[in-house]
């Protein structure tokens, strides 16, 4: 069977030479007679594997030194309690951004350990845009201020870093990390699930400035505390390993492809490409501010939704697949991670040219 062209939000498509190199490498790793997924995460060759992950990623988004760069389980969302009870220090409250289903997720758990001060919200016009920085409320005595980078569902992003002054920033970046160059030293916190742009399910990269650790509410779990993580080199327990391995690799093609600046310049050319085609047609429609649309996640409309389920169809017989839209929102969504080349866009834009022609 050939492969697909999966459009997927998540888990989402990974790399074709990543997984062909962990193929050929899943009964030996280097000569060791072990599969990565059967060594001991404290072994020497599982140790070497883990550091240059971090030395990896740390050059391609050039961290700096003064900043603990983690590989946790749970995913993103034991980060969302994960960054309260860790950042509160003494505090009790935080800002938060609500741009749509991922950011209310986020002030649903921070609500259970402080007041949440909403600095802005898109919730108005169905999470269509992203809120102008001049009109946000930002309390500069909160504890931190949180944004979510890119909606996967309503497919809004921020096109740059909002400045916030000399409040603590965080931000989820699980749907748009690596895609984009960003300047990390604006952050108080980074926090990815790896299902996206890094590889695989089971793992997150946590970026934290060192001032900011060993603060944890007491009472904390040791689980929840950056520290022990911090001063464990993320193996407090053993850690995601196989998925930890395969991040490492995703980091290494985007740096074999060019590093992200040429990975951004890409995903500007496929998210180009796809807008272009849908805003030139009456069949389709994009409904985001144009401003604030998704270099990740394309949501569109059929301007006849009863040819939805047809299109679908015919899509996975041209080998594009997972193109329906989030349940609560309907339609289409073409996820299109670092992972999708140039030529599954170019597949899309034909087969929806050729639907429009023959049903509209």
């Amino acid at each position: 069977m050939s492969r697909v062209y999966n459009f997927s939000a998540g888990p989402a498509a990974v790399p074709v030479e990543v997984l062909e190199r962990a193929k050929n490498e899943m009964l030996d790793w280097n000569g060791s007679g072990m599969s990565v997924m059967e060594m001991s995460h404290r072994g020497k060759e599982f140790v070497s594997i883990a550091e240059k992950a971090e030395a990896d990623v740390r050059e391609l988004m050039a961290i700096p030194d003064n900043y603990k760069v983690l590989f946790l389980q749970g995913g993103a969302t034991t980060q969302f309690s994960m960054v309260p009870m860790n950042l509160l220090a003494g505090k009790n409250k935080a800002c938060y951004v609500n741009t749509g289903a991922w950011s209310k997720k986020a002030i649903k758990e921070a609500k259970i350990h402080c007041d949440v001060t909403l600095s802005a919200s898109s919730e108005s016009d169905n999470f269509m845009s992203i809120p102008a920085i001049n009109s946000w409320d930002i309390d500069q005595d909160a504890a931190y201020l949180h944004y979510t980078s890119n909606e996967t569902i309503g497919g809004v992003e921020f096109q740059d870093v909002p400045d916030v002054g000399d409040l603590n920033l965080v931000s989820d970046m699980s749907s748009n990390i690596l895609s984009r160059e960003i300047d990390v030293s604006k952050f108080a916190v980074i926090y990815a699930g790896g299902q996206k742009n890094m590889g695989p399910s089971g793992i997150a990269l946590t970026i934290v400035r060192d001032d900011l650790i060993g603060k944890a509410q007491v009472g904390s779990p040791s689980m929840m505390d950056y520290k022990n993580h911090a001063d464990a080199g993320s193996m407090f327990n053993t850690p995601a390993t196989y998925s930890w391995y395969l991040m490492g690799l995703v980091f290494e093609w985007i740096k074999e492809n060019g590093g992200v600046a040429a990975i951004e310049a890409r995903n500007v050319r496929k998210a180009q490409k796809l807008y272009a085609a849908i805003d030139a047609s009456d069949f389709y429609a994009n409904p985001v501010e144009v401003a604030s649309r998704s270099r990740m996640n394309v949501p569109f409309t059929l301007a006849n939704s009863e040819l939805d389920a047809a299109f679908l169809s015919d899509a996975k017989d041209a080998g594009l697949v997972t193109l329906k839209g989030h349940r609560s929102v309907g339609g289409m969504r073409a996820s299109i991670y670092n992972a999708m080349p140039e030529e599954g866009i170019d597949a899309l834009i034909s087969m929806m040219a050729e639907f429009e022609r023959t049903k509209a």
